[in-house]
C-alpha cells in the first residue's frame, strides 16, 4: 500500500492551521536549535500563544525568527505544515494591551490552553503586570505536504 505525496495549497495549509491548536515551535540561539510543544490560536495571519518566562522566550527575544510545525496524522495518511515567521511579544503595556487581550480571548476558547505555559493566568488589574508572556508569530511564509494512501485503505502511519 503506497502513499501518494503532494504539496499542499496555501488554502489547505491555512485550513490545517485553523483546525489545529498544537504544534512544535523552533527557535535558535548561537546556531543551536530548540524545539518545544506549544498550544496556539490562529487569526488573520498571526499565530497567538503564551508562555512563562524561560529559555524559549529568552531565545525568541534574542532572535525573532521562528518556525512552527503543525501536523495531522490519521490511519490513511498525514498532513504537515511548516510556518516561518517573526516572534512579536505583547507586553502588558498601554500600547499592546488590546493585542494581549485579543491573544488571551482566542487562547482561552479551549479549557486546557494554558497547560503548556505551566500556570493559568489570572485576570490582572488594568495596571498590574503579569509574568505571563503573550506573543504572536507573524506568518511570513508557509508550506505543507500531504501523504494519502493511494488505494484509500486504512494504513498505520
Amino acid at each position: 500500500m503506497a502513499l501518494s505525496l503532494r504539496n499542499m495549497t496555501q488554502a489547505e495549509c491555512v485550513s490545517l492551521i485553523e483546525q489545529s491548536r498544537y504544534g512544535h515551535l523552533a527557535c535558535c540561539s548561537n546556531d543551536q536549535p530548540y524545539i518545544v510543544p506549544v498550544y496556539f490560536s490562529y487569526d488573520k495571519g498571526i499565530l497567538y500563544s503564551f508562555s512563562m518566562p524561560g529559555q524559549k522566550v529568552d531565545w525568541m527575544r534574542a532572535n525573532n525568527k521562528v518556525c512552527l510545525q503543525i501536523d495531522h496524522v490519521s490511519n490513511v495518511g498525514w498532513q504537515s505544515v511548516i510556518v516561518m515567521g517573526k516572534y512579536e511579544e505583547f507586553p502588558d503595556t498601554d500600547l499592546l494591551h488590546s493585542e494581549r487581550l485579543h491573544a488571551w480571548s482566542l487562547l482561552q476558547r479551549h479549557s486546557d490552553w494554558w497547560e503548556m505555559g505551566s500556570l493559568k493566568p489570572e485576570p490582572q488589574a488594568a495596571r498590574s503586570h503579569s509574568p505571563h508572556v503573550f506573543y504572536g508569530i507573524l506568518i511570513r511564509e508557509m508550506a505543507g505536504r500531504a501523504a494519502l494512501s493511494s488505494d484509500g485503505t486504512a494504513k498505520t502511519v
